[in-house]
């Protein structure tokens, strides 16, 4: 019996850790339901903030044989959504929804630049690396992110600017496009040698 229950605790608290978490998928659409954070408040208030809670995650375990022979990172890096650490103050409704759209924005962005690292893992592994390679190669796609990331804060003021928003949106969505066999789940092209 003790196994069962200690079965069932793990299915339990994995769904709802997995409820918590939104993969990027190009497909799903933040909402104003996501920001689950208890310091989430719509009015009541004059202050407008968001701590969005998309990130990019890079990380995995495996031999050192292993590593020499493995060219495809893409599995490794994740670029998710976390609903229960998602904040959004706003005086209003409105302002709320402004918010999860530049959130969305930065969740995409968010993505771009795991597709970026996954892009510059592939092109820069070679078989004899070791795991040092890959420090600067992070350490520059993390500088980068935040660079747009704060650009994109100020010229939207937070999104409320929803007109610029969109424009930078397009781009961002654009740039990912352009990036397809960087998706996690893709196994980019080798190159020809012409």
């Amino acid at each position: 019996m003790k196994k069962i229950i200690i079965a069932l605790f793990i299915v339990v608290s994995t769904t709802v850790s997995a409820q918590n978490k939104v993969e990027w998928d190009g497909d799903y659409e933040l909402q104003l339901s996501d920001f689950q954070s208890e310091g989430t408040q719509v009015g009541g208030t004059s202050i407008i903030s968001m701590q969005t809670a998309s990130s990019l995650q890079f990380g995995f375990q495996m031999s050192n044989v292993e590593f020499m022979f493995t060219k495809n990172f893409n599995t490794k890096v994740d670029c998710a959504f976390q609903r229960d650490g998602a904040l959004i103050v706003a005086p209003d409704t409105l302002t709320a929804n402004k918010l999860v759209q530049f959130a969305q924005y930065q969740f995409n962005l968010s993505e771009l630049y795991a597709r970026k690292l996954r892009q510059q893992i592939y092109e820069n592994k070679a078989t004899f690396s070791d795991i040092s390679f890959l420090k600067p190669l992070y350490e520059n796609i993390e500088k980068d992110f935040i660079t747009e990331n704060g650009v994109a804060s100020k010229e939207t003021n937070l999104g409320q600017e929803e007109g610029k928003l969109a424009i930078l949106n397009a781009k961002v969505l654009t740039s990912i496009e352009e990036l397809a066999d960087f998706c996690k789940s893709c196994k980019p092209q080798k190159r020809r040698n012409k």
